[in-house]
């Protein structure tokens, strides 16, 4: 049996958690300047409160939980999974306040749907919110594609094995620096500079549309933001349709491509071992993976005669398939286009993409390319096996940064992860029909929160029923920590109530 929680474990994980919270905080610096230099007032004061709340929980948890002894990974893997709802809560205040949610509960799923690399929203009349609420939404996903840990271990931790515990917790398992504080400095240092660059190559695209300098910098800046953090956010409704530029459309399919790889293998690009791109296994899968739904959307698209040029193709059919895929959301379609256009063929084979995802450690959701990888691997070991004699010696690799051997802990680390999103797939898509959608319809928009993509058939709305919003943002949640810290925190639950005491019998 389990030992009971002791006030010190306690007080270790309000500490972490309260270091979590004024991350939030922090970030909430960027909206409040956007809000004060373009003049939005009560928005400026919707931040303030925020900022003041997140300082005010930090302060507390400083003042009643600092001990001297060092996050253990139990304490880690139970504050990054706290850790975020707490940033949910926290970061849903400048939301709410801004009057465009009908409920907290509302503001909560955007915020969860931004810090997950989501893009859902509930947001009510996005085409009228302020520049500083749209400079929150795009932060989050921005933060949280690299994650809330990540933003936390920049700046506030400093203990070193306390700090592995805590971003191991969050589904990264690279570590691209011996240290995991100077990682995570690493990880920004790869965003920022892809934020420049890729900016400017928005602005100019925008500014060639016709859009004026002030809103062509902060478009750029926002849709930079959506597709490299695979979050799909967008200032307009309408998402990529609102601009009607081919030409924006390829810059940023190539973000959120470039997005959707994993951090340490972007890291050893720049270090120089090119060789990476083609060796990876989770380069490899991704291209198989992606032929595989091509083909079978464009087999949907010819058997009902739609979106028959290549141009047409490209910009609908492939942008989707890709968008999905990566687990980014940005769109080129209307939501109801993907149910009365695209047919079931096509529909089902975005689904597939979304199911499977990006790479392992990167900004995307989903099983992950790598686990893909490795079960099929592992597959064709067990098949040569069968097929040879039993004094016959076997081994399969596969390539993903090192040389990883194929063994069994390690395809059934794989299979019980693939089993899981399966799970909360499935769920999902039962409670989406059982409220009376059609299954492909629920199902997609199931396998769309559950993977953290975004791309939506018309379920997800905010009069759509509130136990499919608790449900759609838990699933984002479990979807985001990749199970391992969220089973922690069920631990610790069950241990409080069923655990023997230290000293007990």
């Amino acid at each position: 049996m389990n030992l009971r929680p002791t006030l010190n474990d306690f007080r270790l994980i309000g500490w972490g958690i309260g270091r979590v919270v004024l991350s939030v905080g922090l970030i909430m610096a960027v909206p409040l300047a956007t809000a004060l230099i373009c003049g939005e007032w009560n928005v400026c004061t919707d931040f303030l409160i925020g900022i003041s709340a997140c300082l005010i929980f930090w302060l507390g948890t400083e003042i009643t939980c600092r001990v001297t002894l060092d996050l253990r990974v139990s304490h880690g893997l139970v504050v990054v999974s706290a850790g975020w709802l707490f940033a949910m809560v926290f970061g849903a205040i400048p939301h709410y306040l801004s009057g465009h949610f009908s409920s907290f509960l509302d503001a909560c799923f955007d915020v969860m749907s931004g810090f997950t690399t989501t893009g859902l929203f509930l947001l009510q009349d996005l085409d009228h919110v302020s520049n500083g609420l749209n400079m929150w939404r795009h932060v989050l996903t921005y933060a949280g594609g690299q994650g809330i840990i990540v933003v936390a271990l920049t700046f506030l931790f400093v203990r070193t094995s306390g700090a592995l515990s805590i971003y191991l917790g969050e589904g990264k398992e690279e570590k691209l620096l011996p240290n995991v504080v100077n990682t995570a400095r690493a990880i920004w240092m790869i965003s920022l500079t892809y934020l420049v660059i890729g900016s400017v190559f928005l602005f100019v695209a925008l500014k060639t549309c016709g859009m004026t300098p002030g809103r062509s910098f902060l478009h750029s800046i926002w849709l930079f933001m959506g597709s490299w953090s695979t979050g799909g956010f967008a200032p307009q409704s309408l998402n990529l349709l609102y601009y009607h530029s081919f030409t924006i459309e390829l810059i940023t399919m190539a973000i959120f491509v470039i997005g959707s790889l994993n951090f340490a293998l972007h890291y050893s690009v720049w270090t120089g071992k090119h060789s990476e791109i083609w060796k990876n296994i989770e380069i490899r899968s991704f291209a198989v993976t992606a032929l595989v739904v091509t083909f079978f959307v464009s087999l949907g698209f010819s058997k009902l005669g739609v979106y028959t040029t290549i141009n047409e193709f490209f910009r609908k059919g492939f942008y989707i398939m890709i968008s999905g895929h990566t687990t980014t959301g940005n769109a080129t379609v209307y939501s109801s286009s993907l149910v009365n256009e695209f047919g079931v063929l096509a529909l089902w084979a975005i689904v597939f993409a979304m199911a499977i995802g990006a790479s392992a450690a990167s900004t995307g959701g989903g099983f992950k390319n790598l686990r893909v990888g490795i079960l099929i691997k592992s597959l064709w070991l067990d098949i040569r096996k069968m097929a040879s004699p039993d004094s016959a010696v076997l081994s399969e690799k596969v390539h993903h940064l090192n040389d990883l051997w194929i063994d069994d802990p390690l395809a059934r680390s794989a299979a019980l992860i693939i089993l899981c999103y399966i799970a909360i797939y499935f769920m999902g898509g039962l409670l989406g029909v059982a409220y009376g959608f059609s299954p492909s319809v629920a199902f997609f928009d199931s396998v769309s929160t559950g993977s953290n993509t975004g791309l939506s058939a018309g379920l997800v709305s905010p009069v759509m029923p509130v136990l499919l919003k608790v449900y759609y943002t838990l699933s984002m949640w479990v979807g985001r920590l990749e199970f391992i810290s969220i089973f922690a925190l069920i631990g610790m639950g069950a241990s409080i109530v069923r655990g023997r005491k230290v000293g007990g019998s």
